[in-house]
């Protein structure tokens, strides 16, 4: 039983079915590592239940955040081990309104984000913090991709599978999927290392991104699928 079959109606259960969707594309053959927004703003500064952090992290996922941060570092010693490209995002140091942008039209607490508590807050959390061979891209927007390098990056390293991990998973690890399925790149969600504030929209985001854009792959899969890779795959020069 999948995740988002509690969710799920017969009805959308047997149309996706029919019309031939959910076919499984496949890991590729020279895979990066996306990290997407894993900062105190979106997991707080310890695991404690949603309700509690959100208190003082307004955009924070609460325990489940965390619990996303201990399967992410699972994911990330493997990938160490065979020196996979690693990508991590964050948002942008700015506090301007300018810099912000639209993001505050939509919560009635945009105004917390300010200032230094606002820049610290995007410090990605020590027990993943990326490590020397590791990028950081900061960026504006729901996606990875929107304003950024990261593309040109991922083809710099001649990647053509992007392994997701991070949060929200129906806002910036969708939006980041989508760009990531526009450029053409494979893209795996790895179920257990994405995460999301509100239960229903994980869920649904999950089905919906295994429907049409995106593998929703185990963590156990995934990390059988980079100790089978070649030791050499992205040695010095390759």
């Amino acid at each position: 039983m999948a995740t988002w079959d509690d969710v799920l109606t017969q009805r959308d259960k047997e149309v996706f079915a029919k019309s031939g969707y959910g076919k499984r594309a496949g890991f590729g053959q020279r895979p990066a590592v996306l990290v997407i927004d894993m900062n105190y703003n979106f997991v707080g500064d310890k695991p404690e239940p949603i309700l509690k952090s959100i208190e003082r992290f307004r955009n924070s996922c609460g325990e489940e955040g965390w619990e996303g941060v201990h399967r992410i570092r699972e994911l990330l010693e493997a990938a160490r081990k065979k020196r996979l490209p690693t990508f991590y995002t964050t948002g942008h140091e700015g506090g301007s309104s300018v810099a912000f942008g639209r993001w505050h039209g939509k919560n009635s607490r945009g105004g917390e984000d300010k200032g230094e508590r606002w820049s610290k807050g995007n410090d990605i959390v020590p027990e993943i913090a990326p490590q020397e061979r590791d990028i950081l891209v900061r960026k504006q927007k729901p996606s990875a991709f929107f304003g950024t390098p990261l593309v040109s990056m991922l083809n710099e390293v001649h990647a053509d599978t992007v392994l997701v991990t991070g949060c929200t998973t129906s806002g910036c690890v969708r939006a980041s999927v989508i760009d990531a399925f526009s450029y053409n790149f494979s893209v795996s969600v790895v179920e257990e290392c994405v995460f999301d504030r509100g239960q229903a929209s994980h869920k649904i985001n999950l089905f919906d991104m295994n429907m049409k854009y995106a593998d929703v792959v185990s963590l156990k899969e995934t990390l059988e699928y980079i100790a089978a890779l070649p030791p050499t795959l992205y040695a010095p020069g390759l």
